[in-house]
């Protein structure tokens, strides 16, 4: 059924918005919830009236860092988002991922009043929390991707349910390590962000009672040869380690680099996430047991279509998880790579 955009945008409101929030998916904010919302959302008159006369939708994706390799696959799933909706879709973001920085961007944008739909990535949840708010109370609507913010304004959340990928990366390692016991490693490109915050507890969980003595999230930072180098020095620190586990992209390819140069293949297992090019390679020789892609192309194409049909239609938001897809040596020929 199809709506005016004065009836379409309070239907919205009043059936989506009423959702009680989920911290674990994401789910709809209320607009009467206990961080401060109070009222139904109010699309903004300027979103309204280029709804109305059908102009070109300007959607912008905020990602924490576009310089990183896991944001040309989110870059490539919202260019074909836009194509697919209709709508100019752009990724912005502060390369280095300065919170400070991402929040200025978002503010200079959301005060020129020259968008219609804003989906932000945060490395930083406390940071984004503000900006989301205000994007909300202007009227833009507003979702997460890749990194949920369920205590905010936020209308709804596409990626994965990180906690669930920290316990189903805990479960591979089980598996791998067939009963033995012993050290593992943890890694983290970022380990004091939300994100690795999230995915730690989930693979804390998992591995509660399997015997495994913990050591880190270790922090390497995400430039290559400065997390090379720290996974380097953990690891002759940690000689008896059996496992290196990433709660990465980055810091995974770093610590499979350090095992192949170092002898250490075969040795110690390791474990990460997402299907960059250079993790493909590893994959493919046997340097690493297997990793865990969260669908980065999928989130950009959902959160570009979250926001069109929104505008466009009416359709009421509602968040996507993109699950986890355990990618191996038998199956890596099959997953698109990410990057």
């Amino acid at each position: 059924m199809k709506f005016s955009l004065r009836r379409r945008v309070a239907v919205v409101a009043t059936l989506g918005l009423a959702l009680v929030a989920n911290a674990a998916c994401g789910a709809v904010t209320p607009a009467t919830s206990a961080d401060g919302g109070s009222g139904e959302f109010k699309l903004a008159e300027h979103i309204k009236t280029a709804v109305s006369k059908g102009e070109t939708l300007k959607i912008k994706l905020s990602y924490h860092d576009p310089s990183l390799a896991f944001a040309v696959p989110i870059r490539q799933g919202m260019e074909r988002g836009a194509k697919e909706f209709g709508v100019e879709a752009q990724m912005i973001g502060p390369s280095g991922g300065n919170p400070a920085d991402q929040v200025a961007e978002l503010q200079t944008l959301i005060n020129q009043k020259q968008i219609h739909g804003l989906a932000v990535s945060s490395a930083s949840n406390d940071a984004l929390k503000p900006v989301i708010a205000q994007a909300y109370d202007a009227g833009i609507p507003i979702i997460s991707f890749n990194t949920n913010n369920p205590e905010s304004k936020q209308m709804g959340f596409v990626g994965q349910d990180l906690v669930a990928s920290g316990r189903s990366l805990a479960k591979e390692l089980v598996g791998v390590l067939k009963g033995k016991t012993g050290k593992v490693v943890v890694t983290s490109v970022d380990s004091g962000a939300g994100w690795s915050n999230d995915r730690f507890s989930g693979f804390q969980e998992g591995v509660k009672d399997a015997g495994l003595q913990i050591v880190g999230p270790v922090n390497t930072g995400n430039e290559p040869s400065a997390a090379y180098n720290t996974i380097e020095s953990t690891m002759s620190a940690q000689k008896d380690a059996i496992a290196l586990v990433s709660l990465d992209c980055c810091s995974f390819t770093a610590g499979a680099k350090w095992l192949q140069q170092s002898g250490n293949v075969g040795k110690i297992h390791s474990l990460g996430f997402d299907v960059q090019p250079q993790t493909v390679e590893y994959l493919k020789s046997g340097v690493v047991d297997l990793s865990i892609s969260q669908a980065p192309a999928e989130q950009g194409f959902q959160s570009v279509k979250l926001l069109a049909d929104f505008l466009k239609n009416g359709t009421e938001i509602s968040s996507v998880d993109t699950g986890v897809l355990v990618v191996t040596r038998g199956n890596v020929a099959d997953v698109p790579v990410e990057g």
